[in-house]
C-alpha cells in the first residue's frame, strides 16, 4: 500500500512563504503524476499543482507565479514552494499520486495564512 506523508504546514502571515513536502513510500517512478490539492473550509477540493513522471508541471491560475512544484526523485519527495501567501490560500493541502491503476492521497497538512 502506497503511503504519502505531507509536512511543512503551519501558520504564516500574509506575504510569507512555506515549503510543503510529500514523502512517498516507494519510488516516484511508480507514479504517472504527483501533485498537490487543497481544500478550504466549506469548499471543494481543488487542484493546486502537478508534476508528471517526465517533469512537466502544471498549476492552477490562482497560484501561478507564486507556487512552484518540484521533486527529488532520490528522496521520493515532492515539494510545493509557496510564496506571497494570501489569506485565501488557507486550506488543508493534500498530496496525490496517480498510477495507471488508481490514485493515492496523503492525510493532509494545514496551512493557515493570517496576521
Amino acid at each position: 500500500q502506497v503511503q504519502l506523508v505531507e509536512s511543512g504546514g503551519g501558520l504564516v502571515q500574509p506575504g510569507g512563504s512555506l515549503r510543503l513536502s510529500c514523502a512517498a513510500s516507494e519510488t516516484m517512478l511508480s507514479f504517472n503524476v504527483m501533485g498537490w490539492y487543497r481544500q478550504a473550509p466549506g469548499k471543494e477540493r481543488e487542484l493546486v499543482a502537478t508534476i508528471t513522471l517526465y517533469g512537466v508541471t502544471n498549476s492552477a491560475d490562482s497560484v501561478k507565479g507564486r507556487f512552484t512544484i518540484s521533486r527529488d526523485s532520490a528522496k521520493n519527495t515532492v515539494y510545493l514552494q509557496m510564496n506571497s501567501l494570501e489569506p485565501d490560500d488557507t486550506a488543508v493541502y493534500y498530496c496525490n499520486a496517480r498510477t495507471s491503476g488508481g490514485q493515492y492521497w496523503g492525510k493532509g497538512t494545514l496551512v493557515t495564512v493570517s496576521s
